[in-house]
Order: structure tokens, then C-alpha cells, then sequence
């Protein structure tokens, strides 16, 4: 049982591409059977750091793995969206969310060379949580408006209003402030 979080992080990791190349395909079917695995990788998210914590099995390949994957599933899904859907979400959003996690991923290592870590901040967890219900919510809006009749019109006629855009670039810079946080946060202690 010790080794179940690391495991279901692992899989979020290998659901990762199957997600990612079903939204390139843009079938309706690998639509839906993208939809169906992002949640399943969402929900992962919660369960594999639930699981640690419950069976007390913290493990720093965890504590790796765990946000590598979160990066992983979320720059690459904004990623791929952006290239189906830029009308949708713009590519300066991925560029912005990229740019915040590789800004302090960086400020991480400085500070672990350094003989000190940097604390995983709530508002980082928020951030993510924020990413996933956005980018599940115009997974949604996608296969829906393939549905036949009025439900699947009225999510296409939603698909082309800038609703999704504006909420993308509100998800943009709600993900900079966070990584602004890391920069005067009070949470670096000695490692």
C-alpha cells in the first residue's frame, strides 16, 4: 500500500498523451474519451495525495512526481487547445502558465541548492484546482456542443461567444499572482 499514491501519480503521467493526442484527433469519440480520462487524471490528482497523507507514506519521489504530473497534465491540455481552439484560449495563456511554473520550479531548485526548501503554498493548490474546473469545463463545452439537437447547438453557440476566452486569460493571471506569492513568501525554511 506504500507504494499506491506514487503508482496513481504514475498513471495520471501515462494518461497524460492518451488525453492529449485523443484532443488532437478532435473525433467526437476522442473527444469524449478524452473528457472521460482528463477526469479521471483530475480526480488522481486528489486521490494520490489523499492516499499519502491517510497512510502517512510521504515519499520525495512523491513530492516530485506529484506536481510534475499536474504540469504535465495541465500545460499540455492548454497546449493542445490552444493549437485546436485558439479562438478559445490563447496561446499567451499556455505561455503565461508555462512560464509561472518553470519561474518557480526554478526558485525550488535555487533554494534546495541552497540548502533550503520551498513550501508548497495553498494558493499553489488552489491554482491547480482553478486550471483542472476550467479546462474541464470547456472539455465539456466541446463535447457537447458534438451532441445532436438543441443541447449540442446551444453548446456550440456557447463555444463562440468570448466567454471561455475571458475566463481563460482570468485562470492567466490568477496563475501568475501565485507564482508571484512564491517570490516574497515567508514559507522558505532550511530544508
Amino acid at each position: 500500500m506504500k507504494y499506491l499514491p506514487n503508482a496513481i501519480t504514475i498513471i495520471r503521467i501515462l494518461i497524460t498523451p492518451v488525453v492529449l493526442l485523443l484532443l488532437l484527433k478532435g473525433t467526437t469519440a476522442s473527444l469524449m474519451w478524452a473528457w472521460v480520462l482528463f477526469i479521471a487524471a483530475s480526480i488522481s490528482d486528489y486521490l494520490d495525495g489523499k492516499l499519502a497523507r491517510t497512510l502517512e507514506v510521504p515519499s520525495r519521489l512523491g513530492q516530485f512526481l506529484d506536481p510534475l504530473a499536474d504540469k504535465v497534465l495541465v500545460i499540455g491540455t492548454f497546449a493542445v487547445l490552444a493549437y485546436r481552439y485558439p479562438h478559445l484560449i490563447p496561446w499567451w495563456v499556455v505561455a503565461v502558465i508555462a512560464l509561472r511554473d518553470v519561474g518557480v520550479t526554478w526558485l525550488r531548485t535555487a533554494m534546495e541548492s541552497r540548502g533550503r526548501s520551498l513550501k508548497t503554498l495553498r494558493v499553489a493548490k488552489t491554482k491547480t484546482a482553478v486550471q483542472l474546473i476550467f479546462l474541464l469545463t470547456t472539455l465539456t463545452l466541446l463535447v457537447v456542443a458534438r451532441l445532436p439537437g438543441a443541447i449540442g447547438s446551444a453548446g456550440a453557440e456557447f463555444l463562440r461567444t468570448s466567454v471561455l476566452y475571458v475566463l481563460a486569460a482570468i485562470v492567466a493571471v490568477f496563475t501568475a499572482g501565485t507564482g508571484i506569492v512564491y517570490l516574497f513568501s515567508s514559507d522558505r525554511k532550511p530544508a
